[in-house]
Formats: C-alpha cells, structure tokens, sequence
C-alpha cells in the first residue's frame, strides 16, 4: 500500500507541476506578446520566469523557460516606454546578455522550424529586426572604447539571430583578431569558410543635398528612392571585392602564429580548389610563403597572380625587395622601376631605389681606408672617392622624391640630409637640417 501511495503522490505531483508550467508559459507568452509593456508587467514577468524554472521539467518547457529568462532584458527595456534614450536601453544589456538571449532564441526557432510550428518564429524574427540598429549602436560604442571582445560577441550574436547576414559573423571574426582572442576569430573564420562567403557584391552611395557628404545605403533601391525624392545627388555604385582572400589569409596567420604552418599551407591550397577564380587566395597563399621565408615559392606564386593582374604593384615591390636581398641589384631596379611607372607616388618604390642605389657604399669606404699614402694609393682614392660621389648623386633624385610624398618619413628626412654633407651641398643640407631637427623632436 506505502508503495501505491508513493507512485500516486509522485503522479499527483507531475500532474500538478505540468499543469503549473503550462500556465507559466502562458503567461509568459501574454506579457511576451503584448504591443506595450509596463514596469508591472515586467515585475511580474521576472517572478513568472522564476516559477518556471523550479516546475519545468519537459525538455521543451526548459527551452522555452530559457528563452523567456534570457528575455528578460528585452521585457524591461520595452518597459521603459516610448521615451526611453538609447543610454537606458542599454545601460539594461551586456554583451553576455544578448548572446545568451541570440542562444536561446535560436534554439527556439530552430525547434519551431524542426516541428513546423510558429509560436514564438515571427515575433522573434520581428523584433530582432527592431532592435538592429540599437545593437550596431551599442557595437559601435564598444569598438570606440576598444573592448573588441565585447564587439566581437555582439556581432557574433547577432548572426546566430539572422543566419542571412554573415557580414556580422566577418566582423566578428575581425573583433577577435582585433581582441587577440585567435581560438574565438578561428572558429569564426572556418565557419565562414563551411558557408563559403566572399562579401563580393555592390555598394550604393549618394551624396547628400544637406551637409554635401556621400553617404553609404543598405540597397540599391533604397539610394535610388532618396534620389527620387532629390533630398541626395550624384549616385555612385562601388563594386566590393571578394574577402575569401583575407578570410583564408587570416586563418593561415592564425595557424601560423600556433606554430601549424602545415595546416595553414593546406588551408590556403584546400581554399583554392574551392574558388579557383578568386585571385585573391593566390596572393594569400604567396604571402604565407613569404611569411614563412620560402622566397622561392612566393616569387613562382606572384608571377602566377601577375599573370592575371599584371600591375599589382604590391607585389611588384615585393619582388624587388626580395631580389635585393638576393643582392639582384639589376632585378630590384627593374622592379621598382616598374612600381613606379604605375604609380608616380608610390613612395617606398623612391626610397627604396636610393638606398639601392647607396648599396655597396660601405664597401667603397672600407677599400678607401685601406689605402695608403703614395701616388698609385691616392690615384686610387680619388676614383673610389668619385665613384662615391656618383653613387650619392644617383640617389638624390630618389630621395628627394620620398621625401616630397612623405615630408614626415625621418629616416628620409635624415639620410638626404647626410647625402648632401657628404655631396657638400650646404645649402640644401641647411635647409634640411631645420626640418630634420623638428621631425627627431617629435620621435
């Protein structure tokens, strides 16, 4: 008999905490879906969740129970009326907070989707949408105060609500990076790797008739509807390159920074199969290469992506710099030559030129110190001595070119300022000297 009574005692029980749970959802669900919510309600909100917790026992009670607990932000930020600032809205959420709310909804609607049901779908959906902007607000105050953790999670979230906009879950990835966190940005960066995005499209600008500045629009037709209306001028469209490079760039830094450079170089090969058209994954494939210190392999790969485009400049100097540290003076020069001749203001192509250009100086002083002091050893000198001279003279042009693009370059600065010691060029040296004097004061 005590056994027949337990098991109906532990019935009457189940039966009395199922019919209990049942109605806390139902109250959730009333206070959840009202237009407007009172300080009230959202008491009573918070004391209902608090219920619903001790009775749930279902595994979809627990799911929802979890949802409306992580909810509980969003309850009392609508509780503050029409009139509430930004400030209050989100003095009530933390970035821990939104990315326990996107977890539970998302379990909500994935649970929806698999029963084929919408109890709560259209409503989460609805007012994810609402609160968009508020959370790129809150993102962007973070990202001002630096905590790119903070900014990282937010975004983060904000793709779990909204799978159709993996622009968050990139700008996530890059937080973390940002962060230093590099276990977060790669899960981040393989996921958006799995759902092979490029960020490849359009950007739509016009420009304002109010302030005269250019703005950027979310569409096409939303840029074109502000025309209409001639409140905005002059659109433009931008064509947005792919980012699978920089995405599989990164992962390959990542890995490298973790001492995996084999699986970085199978990344980066793994990527290419997958998008052979994307010119970008071979100029990130030779740049783990050159990150690695195997030139070789880095020249074949350029050459390759040069043969698609033939005046990335870039890479151009690249070449030059390595075939300089090769000491392929000839090949250096005729690289940088032809950084120059596609773009006149490619300042590092000048300056890199002039100290091509001094190289071998050191050596010329060695042999001049050598010398001694009779006739031959003087003859000697003085075609070393000439030789030098040449030398400097050749690099003037260059540096003073650098130094024209890049006023504030003090190694520039500096090193034309010497050349024109050693040319005796006092008065160009003089001039220099007052702007070489201001540029060290401010190191």
């Amino acid at each position: 008999m005590k056994k027949v009574f337990l098991i109906t005692a532990l019935s009457v029980f189940s039966i009395s905490a199922v019919s209990a749970q049942k109605d806390e959802l139902k109250s959730l669900k009333k206070i959840y879906s009202r237009d407007e919510i009172s300080a009230n309600d959202a008491t009573e909100y918070k004391g209902v969740v608090q219920k619903l917790k001790s009775v749930a026992v279902e595994e979809v009670d627990k799911l929802y129970a979890a949802f409306y607990e992580a909810n509980t932000p969003m309850v009392e930020i609508a509780a503050l009326g029409q009139t509430a600032t930004p400030q209050a809205m989100l003095a009530l959420i933390s970035p821990s907070k939104i990315s326990a709310y996107a977890s539970a909804a998302s379990d909500v609607l994935a649970y929806e989707q698999k029963q084929g049901k919408k109890l709560l779908t259209d409503q989460i959906n609805q007012r994810y949408q609402v609160s968009k902007s508020l959370l790129l607000n809150y993102v962007v105050s973070l990202g001002n105060e630096q905590k790119f953790t903070d900014c990282s999670t937010v975004l983060y979230a904000m793709y779990t609500l909204d799978k159709s906009d993996p622009e968050k879950l990139y700008y996530a990835a890059n937080y973390a990076v940002n962060a230093k966190d590099y276990d977060m940005a790669l899960k981040y960066y393989d996921e958006l790797k799995q759902i092979n995005y490029s960020g490849e499209g359009m950007a739509y600008y016009a420009t304002s008739v109010l302030n005269n500045k250019e703005e950027y629009f979310n569409s096409k037709s939303e840029r074109d509807k502000f025309v209409s209306l001639k409140t905005y001028i002059n659109p433009r469209d931008e064509k947005v390159p792919s980012k699978r490079g920089e995405i599989y760039r990164n992962i390959a830094l990542i890995l490298v920074e973790k001492g995996k450079i084999e699986e970085a170089k199978t990344a980066i090969k793994d990527a290419r199969k997958t998008n052979p058209d994307d010119t970008s994954l071979i100029i990130s494939e030779a740049n783990l290469y050159l990150q690695t210190k195997d030139f070789q392999t880095y020249k074949t790969l350029v050459k390759e992506s040069l043969a698609n485009d033939p005046n990335n400049k870039d890479l151009i100097f690249n070449l030059g710099v390595i075939a300089y540290n090769n000491k392929d003076l000839v090949e250096a020069e005729n690289h940088y030559k032809r950084v120059i001749e596609i773009d006149p203001s490619y300042s590092n192509a000048y300056l890199n030129m002039a100290i091509l250009k001094l190289d071998g100086e050191k050596e010329l002083v060695e042999k001049m110190n050598k010398l001694g002091s009779s006739d031959a050893d003087n003859k000697k000198y003085e075609v070393l001595r000439k030789q030098r001279e040449d030398m400097f003279k050749s690099a003037v042009p260059f540096l003073v070119k650098t130094v024209e693009l890049k006023p504030d370059n003090v190694d520039a600065v500096r090193t034309l300022y010497n050349v024109y010691r050693t040319l005796d060029m006092e008065s160009e040296a003089k001039t220099l000297k007052a702007r070489l004097k201001e540029l060290e004061g401010k190191q």
